[in-house]
């Protein structure tokens, strides 16, 4: 019998030890490891190379993807790093336009320095995406929802783009998860996960992960895993698999607030535009709908002040003004600000990344204790 996805989760790091019986996966809190004799090696040799933590956590989530190899990093933006890594001067890069700040600070300040061509364009409007391809990218990057404006990309439409011009197509699902959405069943060549995020849900731990569709991209990406080092402890590790057990309870619970908290913002006079893919009235809703079984539990919105944003973050209590996301606590972000911070202002502008621009991750408290504590912060 093939378990489900909740019985994978629910089982992560499970009855691992067999020697001791152990139910919960051991910190091997190790840097080295012992050799019996010349040439004979338990499988561990140095934890930057394998660590049996980090190895159940990979094999974890390779498996819940439905992937040949997943690697752990230290966090987000290392998973990323590692598959630019496989690019050089003079390849081009398509990438979501609007994607998380430091996505941005690295393609266009790190490897457009380098020499690696990036091109921004909005990916959820497959046609740009296909106008890319006369540059002949080696790549396609995307993020789907985006951060914060929440664009839905194709990803059917551009992993057939990507297949037929043989282009390499990584998707960034760290606001969906595996619990909603699964890019490698939908065509993509590599996922990439923060694990910080939803994935550990605690705002305890810093994490990145990637998983490949084929072992022969895994083992190439493991080589810029092992060679640059940067790789997650084995407690990370732990606290990650802890979070991975509770996964769709802790996502559907905070789904649930996020489509409250939506519907109540719509209603607000102090609110421009409410931007939510939970929405019918959001235009990537019924796409959505055909390739993830949820929304997620990010909100942004505008408020028609600018000048009410200050007076906002201060007036919270219940949310917390604070970067990040995913957590079980409700967090609230000025990404201009913030997260976004590095973008210049002219493109921020071009976006929708503006000053009266708010995220809200929406947690696991009350619905209730949300929007009473939202009603305050509004209407001072």
């Amino acid at each position: 019998m093939d378990p489900s996805i909740e019985t994978m989760l629910a089982h992560a790091g499970t009855c691992w030890d067999e020697q001791t019986g152990a139910v919960s996966m051991p910190v091997y809190q190790t840097a080295t490891f012992r050799h019996e004799t010349l040439g004979k090696s338990t499988g561990y040799d140095y934890s930057r190379s394998g660590n049996p933590t980090r190895t159940v956590l990979e094999e974890t989530m390779a498996r819940i993807e439905g992937g040949a190899q997943g690697l752990a990093f230290s966090s987000g933006m290392a998973a990323i790093d590692c598959i630019l890594r496989l690019f050089r001067p003079g390849d081009t890069i398509v990438a979501s336009e609007d994607p998380y700040g430091g996505t941005f600070r690295l393609l266009d300040k790190v490897y457009r320095e380098m020499g690696v061509e990036v091109v921004f364009v909005d990916t959820s409007d497959i046609r740009q995406v296909e106008q890319t391809l006369a540059r002949r990218p080696k790549a396609i990057l995307v993020e789907s929802p985006t951060n914060p404006l929440l664009k839905v990309a194709d990803l059917k439409a551009i992993a057939q783009a990507a297949r037929e011009n043989d282009v390499l197509f990584v998707v960034d699902n760290t606001f969906l998860t595996c619990w909603f959405q699964r890019p490698l069943a939908l065509g993509a060549d590599a996922v990439i996960y923060s694990a910080t995020k939803y994935l550990s849900g605690h705002n305890d731990v810093l994490a990145g992960l990637l998983v490949t569709k084929s072992k022969e991209l895994g083992e190439r990406l493991y080589f810029y895993q092992n060679s640059v080092g940067a790789v997650p402890g084995p407690w990370d590790c732990w606290l990650v698999l802890r979070g991975l057990k509770t996964l769709p309870l802790r996502l559907d619970r905070q789904q649930q607030n996020a489509r409250a908290v939506a519907e109540w913002l719509i209603n607000q006079p102090q609110v421009a535009r409410v931007l939510y893919p939970g929405l019918e009235m959001h235009p990537g809703h019924g796409l959505l709908k055909t390739q993830a079984s949820g929304f997620g539990s990010i909100v942004s919105f505008e408020v028609k002040d600018p000048g009410i944003v200050p007076r906002i973050l201060e007036a919270v209590k219940v949310f917390l003004f604070a970067e990040s996301l995913g957590g079980v606590e409700s967090l609230i972000t000025f990404p201009a600000a913030q997260t976004h911070a590095d973008m210049g202002p002219e493109v921020r502008s071009k976006l929708g990344i503006n000053d009266s621009l708010l995220r809200l991750s929406v947690g696991i408290e009350a619905a209730g204790d949300l929007i009473a504590d939202l009603t305050q912060a509004l209407g001072r």
